[in-house]
């Protein structure tokens, strides 16, 4: 039996990083893994796992019954087994709050690319057309809704403010938060998007947020409006939104996530003129793994010396 904490990594990490956590916590001993797979060995002596969270199951958990804490350093936490883990009663901490500069700079580029005739311009560029049809326009003075004003909502709000744009939000209660003009509750969101010029949503999935933004939603939304959608494919009924888009009900939609991804090659989002699709990559930038490596640092120090003022703790009731 080993007298030190062992801490199983299901992630892939650079050199540098491992080095500097081994060096710097000598009193525990890291299992380095590049996968759940590869991990799956190690797990019946972990008190420790630092994974992605989509990659554990059930049998993960039972495989695991030293395990203490589950630190999660992706934003998706819906596949986590949490069920399992809150009968084993282990504590789980994810990496909130990193992903608001990327996906708010994200947001950014959705709405100017989308406001500047970027997609248009870009295809010109392509064919060697030099035509000045397409008039850009500017955003101030427009309506973003951001459904989910949370600590990246409000970064989101802060970034559209630097350009003198309306925010308005959608959290539980509507309670007002830091950079928004107004806010909504979670069962006003007709209410919410009915002004609204860009619509971007950053909805966790739960069962309350499952398949949410419906028909219903697209159809109270201005036909000249923007769906961004930077939170999770499955609040979103899909089906709803290409045929809002076919029928014209929103002029447009930047999807970063989607129901099933990799998103298939026959899917119709890939066709549709009136959508732009890219790879689920809003949350990353170059500063994600290090930013990450900071919070777990500060957590493992006080799940060492102080547990009880260790930050970021996720609800396994309610999974986020």
């Amino acid at each position: 039996m080993n007298d030190k904490p062992v801490i199983v990594s299901t992630t892939k990490m650079k050199s540098a990083i491992k080095e500097h956590l081994n060096q710097s916590f000598p009193e525990a001993v890291f299992i380095w893994s590049k996968s759940i797979e590869e991990a799956r060995r190690y797990l019946h002596e972990a008190d420790i796992l630092l994974t992605y969270g989509e990659d554990l199951t059930e049998e993960d958990i039972d495989a695991a019954p030293q395990l203490q804490w589950i630190m999660v350093i992706s934003a998706g936490m819906d596949k986590m087994p949490f069920k399992a883990i809150e009968q084993k009663g282990i504590k789980v901490t994810n990496v909130k709050g990193i992903h608001g500069k990327p996906m708010a700079e994200y947001t950014i580029f959705a709405i100017l690319q989308h406001a500047r005739q970027g997609k248009h311009y870009y295809k010109q560029e392509q064919q060697k057309i030099w035509s000045r049809r397409a008039v850009p326009v500017e955003v101030e003075g427009r309506n973003v809704t951001i459904l989910g004003a949370g600590s990246i909502g409000t970064e989101t709000a802060k970034a559209v403010k630097r350009f003198d744009m309306h925010t308005t939000g959608v959290n539980t209660k509507g309670e007002a938060a830091s950079f928004f003009d107004e806010m909504y509750n979670a069962s006003q969101l007709k209410e919410a998007v009915a002004s609204a010029d860009y619509v971007v949503n950053i909805l966790p999935l739960t069962e309350e947020t499952e398949n949410v933004i419906d028909k219903y939603i697209f159809e109270a939304m201005k036909e000249e409006s923007v769906f961004i959608n930077i939170g999770r494919g499955a609040t979103v009924q899909e089906q709803d939104l290409i045929d809002a888009l076919k029928q014209g009900a929103i002029h447009h939609a930047v999807l970063d996530v989607f129901n099933q991804e990799p998103l298939g090659e026959s899917h119709p989002f890939w066709e549709m003129e009136n959508v732009t699709v890219t790879p689920h990559i809003s949350g990353i930038s170059s500063g994600y793994v290090p930013r990450a490596m900071d919070i777990f640092e500060k957590n493992l120090k006080a799940f060492l010396r102080h547990p009880e003022s260790m930050i970021n703790a996720v609800d396994v009731k309610k999974g986020y």
